[in-house]
């Protein structure tokens, strides 16, 4: 995403938190997710609603614009990125407490459905001269973060960031794109392949766990929460058997790597 593009988006975003921020006056929660693990976490906040006779609001995007939104507002109560090392980078700001394992993201290559250009279980495949190949970025979203992490592991990322068409945002972005038939090939989390939307367009080539790492989902209260108890209550219901069994019905594997 270009700069002055993604400047806009995150400004977007944080007066969308601010417009809501009335959430903290009546006992309500608010959850940052980032898009990957946004709809088992709606449908819970759903439930929990039912259970709990509250309103939850749930702000989107990727998980570093969501922290930042967080970070300046000091708004919220839950903060659910989609990879652990954001709880590691932003630990010592004191914003990140109480959390629990909810699940594993785990990324997949994607390709167009039916897989026509015989894409192998191999990060090299991304190099390939013959198709479109697309990566996160960085920047903004899990997806791009873990990307880089892994290919760097093999002394890729470079080289495939040279091959890239495009460097999208986030898994949704990738998703898009792949639908459309803008490109063949794309690193993503592997779960977004099972979503409905999806489905249909794309197919997954999963690769070797001790390529792909599965990395670990952690739903984290948010040290300024005002509502403290409500929302360690509500992380708790996630992780539960039934909060497990929402995200294992969206193609997650579950905090017992179960799929």
């Amino acid at each position: 995403m270009k700069s002055a593009t993604r400047f806009k988006f995150f400004s977007f975003l944080l007066l969308l938190v601010l417009s809501i921020g009335r959430v903290e006056a009546n006992h309500e929660l608010l959850i940052y997710s980032g898009i990957t693990m946004v709809r088992p976490i709606a449908e819970l906040a759903a439930r929990f609603e039912t259970k709990e006779k509250i309103k939850i609001q749930i702000i989107q995007g990727g998980s570093e614009d969501i922290y930042q939104s967080a970070r300046k507002s000091r708004l919220g109560d839950i903060y659910f990125p989609g990879e652990p090392s954001y709880r590691e980078k932003y630990l010592s700001e004191g914003l990140l407490g109480y959390h629990r394992l909810v699940g594993f993201n785990q990324i997949a290559l994607f390709v167009q459905k039916g897989n026509p250009k015989k894409v192998q279980p191999k990060l090299t495949e991304l190099l390939r001269k013959d198709i479109a190949v697309l990566i996160g970025n960085t920047d903004s979203g899990s997806i791009g973060l873990e990307t880089k992490q892994t290919l760097e592991r093999f002394k890729l990322y470079d080289k495939v960031v040279t091959n890239a068409a495009f460097m999208m945002p986030d898994s949704r972005a990738i998703n898009a794109s792949l639908k459309k038939g803008e490109a063949d090939l794309a690193l993503n989390w592997r779960a977004t392949a099972f979503f409905p939307d999806n489905k249909p367009f794309v197919d997954i080539v999963d690769l070797d766990p001790s390529i792909a790492e599965p990395q670990a989902l952690l739903l984290i209260q948010l040290t300024f929460s005002k509502q403290p108890e409500l929302a360690r209550k509500f992380i708790d219901y996630v992780a539960s058997p039934e909060g497990q069994l929402v995200f294992r019905n969206y193609g997650f594997v579950d905090a017992e790597g179960k799929r």
